[in-house]
């Protein structure tokens, strides 16, 4: 993968973000905390792992050749999210802080190594790692969304989603 490639996986990234977004939108503000399926995290603890250790982490360690998990920081941000308003501010900031990193991320850095989960891979493994989780994850907040009472958009609704994450034309 070189740099351009990256930048069309990025923007496939970007558009599928907009429906987990939306997707954030249709559970129940008041369920956020809520166990609702049993033995997986809450929605609360969803958000905080897909945004922050997946997509912004990876982002940013692929920018700096290590990734670092912090399993202590995701825990402490979770019990924080207690609304839907909350969680999607965090999934915002989270996105931004991801984009501004993947600016920075070149040819050198998708060909060179990464220390990551008690490996080395390439950054570029690692971003498509990053593509695999989103679309992961993103399908168990479609099962909490419906099992709380939200009702989820369409999984390829992306030009539904807000300016920022709209195909571009």
């Amino acid at each position: 993968m070189d740099k351009k490639s990256l930048n069309g996986l990025w923007d496939q990234v970007r558009q599928k973000y907009g429906v987990y977004l939306r997707v954030l939108e249709s559970i129940p503000s008041d369920k956020y905390q809520t166990h609702a399926v049993k033995g997986m995290r809450s929605a609360a603890e969803l958000v905080t792992h897909v945004s922050g250790g997946i997509v912004r982490d990876i982002a940013q360690g692929v920018a700096r050749g290590e990734i670092k998990s912090n399993t202590a920081a995701e825990a402490n941000t979770s019990h924080s999210l207690t609304s839907s308003a909350e969680a999607i501010a965090f999934a915002r900031r989270c996105w931004k802080e991801a984009d501004m990193a993947v600016a920075g991320i070149g040819d050198a850095q998708l060909a060179g190594v990464v220390k990551a989960w008690g490996m080395s891979l390439p950054g570029s493994a690692c971003m498509q790692i990053l593509d695999d989780e989103l679309v992961h994850h993103r399908g168990q907040l479609y099962v909490f969304a419906r099992a709380l009472g939200g009702n989820p958009p369409f999984m390829w609704s992306y030009a539904e989603n807000a300016p920022d994450f709209k195909p571009k034309a």
